[in-house]
């Protein structure tokens, strides 16, 4: 799996320029945006780690995810996406934080569709969470390289504006 090294470099550049740090909590992307963060130049200088928690009881126990709202909405929503953020901030003490969760497969859960919600938190709020829909017909790890490709994309921008700011 290969990402752009140029919006790889970028990244790695801008944090580290910003001397701050991030961390990734991944459920729909399944590690795929921890190992591009893995894949840029000097990430042990920003990039704390990650985790992926794929079960709604390691949600919960992990991500301090509401059991009952996450069994009503089968964990993937918007609320839950920015819950796995915040958490993951504080869980790793880092300035950013990323987190997903969704659907790379139709299923009934889904409503046969394939979606997914991403979320940043920086400084301990939530700057920004979307959902992504798909075409039902994509493939699983398509569906998970482009969420990541996507996410990164937004992440990039994201940044920009804040550090611009600063």
């Amino acid at each position: 799996m290969e990402f752009q090294k140029s919006l790889l470099n970028y990244i790695s550049q801008s944090l580290l320029t910003a001397g701050e740090t991030i961390a990734i909590v991944e459920s729909v992307t399944s590690g795929c945006i921890q190992l591009a963060f893995s894949q840029m130049p000097n990430a042990s200088l920003f990039y704390k780690g990650g985790m992926t928690a794929y079960t709604l009881p390691e949600k919960v126990r992990l991500l301090k995810v509401d059991k009952a709202e996450a069994e009503e909405c089968d964990c993937v929503s918007e609320n839950i996406a920015e819950t796995m953020a915040l958490n993951a901030s504080k869980l790793f003490e880092s300035d950013w934080a990323i987190a997903t969760t969704g659907y790379c497969t139709p299923i009934r859960n889904s409503l046969y569709k394939i979606f997914a919600y991403f979320s940043f938190a920086y400084k301990g709020e939530i700057i920004l969470t979307k959902k992504l829909e798909l075409h039902p017909k994509t493939q699983a790890l398509n569906a998970q390289i482009y969420y990541t490709e996507f996410i990164l994309g937004c992440f990039k921008s994201e940044m920009n504006q804040l550090l611009i700011l600063k």
